[in-house]
């Protein structure tokens, strides 16, 4: 069992950045693909990025490449969201997620994560 609390979110300017941290339980965070999604006000909830539980290969949705890193520290159970270049699009409440079980490969899709955050609300002014 996976449990995830996110923190970071907040206020922020057009161009401004921000870090989110997504905190897990659990001796085997190494062993699980994280991503991260997000869900603005009537939108679906979309994926923004993932990362690999092996090589640390990392995924991100075309919206946000070349803008946000997506890292993970094993020994911290730590998995980190850095966002710079923010546009109002952005806003929106940010999740992390963990693969529905160990050893699973990171994924778009969020069927594919089984552990969910609470959120942060990430909020850019224009």
């Amino acid at each position: 069992q996976v449990q995830l609390v996110e923190s970071g979110g907040g206020l922020v300017q057009a161009g401004g950045s921000l870090r989110l941290s997504c905190a897990a339980s659990g001796r085997t965070f190494s062993s699980y693909a994280m991503g991260w999604f997000r869900q603005a006000p009537g939108k679906e909830r979309e994926f923004v990025a993932a990362i690999s539980w092996s090589d640390g290969s990392t995924y991100y949705a075309g919206s946000v490449k070349g803008r946000f890193t997506i890292s993970r520290d094993n020994a911290k159970n730590t998995v980190y969201l850095q966002m710079n270049s923010l546009k109002p699009d952005d806003t929106a409440v940010y999740y992390c997620a963990g693969a529905r079980s160990a050893y699973y490969s990171a994924s778009y899709y969020s069927d594919e994560y089984s552990y969910w955050g609470q959120g942060t609300q990430v909020t850019v002014s224009s």
